[in-house]
């Protein structure tokens, strides 16, 4: 049996939206911070990017008491990517950007803005079904494809090698076990990678080719063997002019498989784009606190794979409902009682979501489109597994 999942770099015209959307949210958060940030003052945005042949489109809301310079966000973020000449797909210095930003809806804004809201919190943001996932393969308590397929993106994005363009992506299949469920080696590896040819000094596409799989291969290195498939580029070319925005569109959060693990089964995806909003869409915050339980479950030792949903009505701030899946590995409790716990111990509004994962912060909100979860961000502590496991006692 193999599982497979996919990954891309954060130079996938794809990503490069949520780059874009993540750094104006980060800029109006820093300027926000100077004037006293709080969770009764936060800036309140939902944001959508469309990159066409070097052109951005930004559109979508914001509430904000700052003002910011949208495009010099927007080309700041794509030269930061390596974006600076039309040979590679797209050029930050020259592309144009189109800013359609509007002030946000009153009607969503009485029922998330501290003061106006009926119960006098932070409602959420709007309604929706969050998934937080966690397993036992791996040290970060997520799947093994997930985790691998995401460091080689990482690893490309930080070889070093100007043969390599900013945009990429690969997938790997893993090979499992089916009498104990357990990963064994990795049985493939595709990695697409555009090809800056004015880099490649007379390389051959077999000399190419070697150096993508030494590289793959390299931080792979525990789970690859002998009988390995590496594919590389595998319609046989794939030229850095050719890529990124000037051969496909990128668009704010139709990566959100990929990011949010890798499509293993059981590991189900809700919600909507994560890094193009404020916190106080669970979108962003839920999602982040579903992971958060999940990762905690397991962590205690309470159960071996556990998927949370969480749902949200706008306005209101507690959850409406939640739902806990151990899939028969938890021996301890019911999957309800468990949900009971999850309930009385986490606070899952958006105020105390913000607060415990410091979504306030402008620097976090950057980090994140490159990966959601393998960091040390504060949703990845398991500083709750204790408590679950006396609570369940």
């Amino acid at each position: 049996m193999q599982i497979s999942s996919e990954s891309v770099k954060v130079g996938h015209p794809d990503v490069v939206a949520d780059v874009i959307s993540a750094q104006v949210i980060g800029r109006i958060l820093d300027q926000e911070k100077a004037l006293g940030l709080t969770v009764a003052t936060m800036p309140h945005c939902g944001l959508e990017v469309f990159l066409g042949k070097n052109l951005c489109l930004i559109g979508g809301e914001v509430r904000a008491r700052v003002k910011i310079d949208v495009e010099a966000c927007v080309r700041e973020a794509v030269l930061s990517l390596g974006y600076n000449d039309e040979a590679v797909g797209l050029d930050g210095r020259t592309m144009r950007v189109i800013n359609e930003i509007i002030p946000q809806s009153p009607d969503i804004n009485q029922g998330t803005a501290l003061e106006l809201n009926k119960d006098k919190e932070i409602g959420a943001g709007d309604q929706g079904i969050m998934y937080g996932f966690a397993c036992n393969e791996t040290p970060e308590l997520l799947p093994l494809p997930y985790v691998l397929s995401s460091r080689m993106m990482r690893t490309f994005e930080t070889c070093g090698d100007p043969i390599f363009a900013p945009d990429g992506k690969g997938q790997v299949s893993v090979e499992y076990n089916t009498e104990v469920c357990g990963p064994r080696r990795l049985a493939k590896v595709l990695m697409s990678n555009a090809v800056d040819y004015r880099q490649i000094n007379g390389l051959s596409r077999e000399a190419i080719k070697a150096r993508a799989k030494e590289i793959a291969f390299g931080c792979l290195a525990d789970w690859v063997d002998k009988d390995t498939v590496f594919l590389f580029n595998p319609t046989g070319e794939w030229q850095a002019v050719n890529s990124c925005s000037a051969a496909d569109s990128g668009v704010t959060g139709r990566k959100l498989v990929v990011q949010f693990y890798g499509g293993y089964p059981g590991a189900q995806l809700g919600g909507g784009a994560v890094v193009n909003k404020s916190p106080e869409k669970v979108d962003c915050s839920a999602a982040f606190g579903a992971r958060y339980v999940a990762k905690n479950i397991v962590a205690a030792g309470i159960a071996e794979k556990c998927a949370v949903q969480l749902s949200y009505a706008i306005g209101i701030a507690r959850p409406f409902s939640i739902y806990i899946n151990t899939f028969s590995t938890c021996g301890s409790a019911t999957d309800e009682r468990l949900a009971q716990v999850v309930e009385e111990l986490f606070d899952l509004r958006p105020q105390g979501l913000i607060e415990r994962f410091d979504l306030l912060n402008g620097d976090l909100y950057r980090r994140i489109p490159k990966t959601l979860f393998m960091d040390d961000y504060p949703w990845e502590k398991t500083d709750m597994a204790d408590k679950l496991m006396k609570a369940l006692a």
